[in-house]
């Protein structure tokens, strides 16, 4: 017999495959409406552009639909691994590390306390404090935490490959088997961490393993992002560890320490657990992701916290998908990545870039398609109202594929997550970050240093007040719904109303990047 729960999850990820396949459907169909209904050089390049962009569009929905869908698989994957395990009869030694770097000692120290509680023979356990902090008074107070805890205290006055580097430095240190790695703000809540996983590692050919990464609960905002997050532990990485693809996160994770070595250590770059989880790859060595969350994350509160993670996110993906290529010339790694891999790798350095430059590409294509001789540019009132019109031209199908992407992550957030509201949030917010993410893109390609725009403010300490601060940060933003607001102007005025609504429906979505600053600021 099959639970409900059961039936209920593998019908949510059937209905998700089938809202991705009419999204990419309807595209397709619409770009062939235009192809149809071009008369001349512009008209043809427009209808090809969107049809190209059609085509990204909906390799990217292919490929998330086969993840959601795939991921279903993985339960039973992990309980056939479970089964073949052994008891666990010797305790291999363990480091268990917290990378920090200036972060409120009081979260940090209370972390530290909490890590002391991991079920696990004393004798097999060393804790690690990896401080890179250059704040006098917070090293003093973290170095008397470590004291207090017994936790081996290292502050390298160098903080070169930022995370990345301090992690390496304790490779290089360390004589424990395996590195358990926490970032400062996680705080656990299962003891249980180390027995329950590291028994996975009696395949001599694991390296790493990687459990679900969540916030604690804290506010409407915080939660939606947690769930913004969630789609990714909950569908991709089931997806990916089938291809042995799981991306180590980072943190709330453990490594065979020889194989870390072997490996030559993280490679230092803005997101390393992305580059580590690739170089263990092409090494031969096997992943695995746990899907259970043993500690909780400090919630994002803010939006300009999210902004923060999104540009170093973004920037660091774009980093990889240069390293990703230039590996992929090379014959060796050709051998050891399968076809499943090298899409996996591929489509994770494209991700947050295809959320981002598409949703922007696909509006200026559309600006000019309103203002183009096609023959959407010619609907007026009363064409709108005409049964007979709607019944028979395939612009309706251009409609569609507005509205499934719009009811998309609507949906399929109240199915798996019981609501709504965050849904509508969650597609704000790819249209709120299109500029951000695009520019953190564009500067890694260019090779601009590495840097947060946006520094954290206190709130109480806005010096022209919060509309201003929230403009001030979304200039571009603002300029480009403004932008469109004018052009659907024009448009309603030429008579094209549905051209007019289609570019302030834009306009709205895009503004919604100065309302995210000011209202969760």
């Amino acid at each position: 017999m099959i639970s409900k729960g059961i039936k209920k999850d593998l019908l949510g990820r059937v209905f998700a495959v089938i809202v991705f396949a009419l999204l990419t459907l309807f595209g397709f169909v619409f770009s062939i409406y235009l192809i149809y209904n071009a008369n001349n050089a512009y008209t043809y390049f427009l209808a090809f552009s969107y049809l190209i962009l059609s085509i990204v569009a909906g390799l990217f929905n292919t490929f998330t639909a086969y993840s959601y869908y795939r991921s279903y698989l993985y339960d039973e994957y992990l309980d056939k691994i479970k089964d073949s395990l052994s008891p666990m009869n010797t305790f291999p030694s363990v480091a268990v590390a917290i990378a920090t770097f200036n972060e409120d000692p009081k979260i940090v120290i209370k972390n530290m306390k909490q890590l002391r509680k991991l079920d696990y023979p004393k004798d097999k356990i060393v804790f690690y404090m990896l401080d890179d902090s250059n704040d006098k008074t917070k090293i003093n107070q973290i170095k008397k935490a470590s004291k207090i805890y017994n936790y081996i205290y290292i502050n390298r006055e160098d903080r070169r490959g930022y995370k990345a580097g301090a992690l390496n430095n304790l490779m290089n240190i360390t004589k424990e088997e395996f590195i358990a790695v926490f970032d400062y703000d996680e705080y656990l809540t299962n003891t249980k961490f180390l027995k329950d996983l590291l028994p996975y590692f009696q395949d001599k050919k694991l390296a790493y393993i990687q459990t679900e990464k969540r916030y604690r609960k804290y506010s409407f905002f915080s939660d939606t992002i947690d769930l913004f997050d969630a789609f990714f532990f909950k569908f991709i990485q089931p997806s990916r560890a089938l291809n042995n693809t799981a991306i180590f996160a980072g943190s709330c994770g453990i490594i065979k320490t020889s194989c870390l070595k072997e490996i030559g250590g993280f490679p230092e770059y803005v997101i390393e657990d992305t580059f580590f989880s690739f170089e263990s790859d092409v090494h031969g060595f096997k992943s695995l992701y746990v899907p259970k969350v043993y500690a909780y994350g400090k919630p994002i509160k803010t939006f300009t916290e999210l902004v923060k993670q999104q540009w170093r996110y973004n920037y660091g993906d774009t980093q990889f998908l240069g390293y990703f290529i230039e590996k992929l010339r090379r014959k060796n790694t050709k051998k050891v990545l399968s076809p499943l891999s090298n899409v996996d790798y591929m489509t994770h350095g494209f991700g947050l870039n295809y959320i981002s430059v598409m949703l922007v590409l696909f509006t200026l294509i559309s600006i000019f398609i309103v203002f183009s001789q096609l023959p959407i540019a010619k609907i007026n009132l009363s064409n709108v109202l005409s049964a007979q019109y709607l019944s028979f031209d395939l612009e309706l199908l251009g409609i569609g594929a507005l509205f499934v992407s719009i009811i998309a992550p609507i949906i399929i957030t109240k199915v798996y997550f019981n609501s709504v509201r965050k849904g509508i949030m969650i597609f704000l917010l790819n249209f709120a970050l299109a500029f951000i993410r695009a520019k953190a893109a564009f500067a890694a390609i260019f090779r601009k240093k590495y840097r947060v725009v946006w520094e954290r403010k206190n709130k109480n300490n806005y010096k022209y007040g919060r509309i201003l601060y929230a403009a001030k940060n979304s200039i571009m933003e603002v300029s480009f719904a403004i932008f469109l607001f004018i052009l659907g102007v024009i448009a309603v005025i030429i008579n094209n109303v549905f051209g007019g609504m289609w570019l302030f429906w834009y306009g709205i979505l895009y503004a919604s990047t100065i309302f995210m600053f000011y209202k969760y600021r």
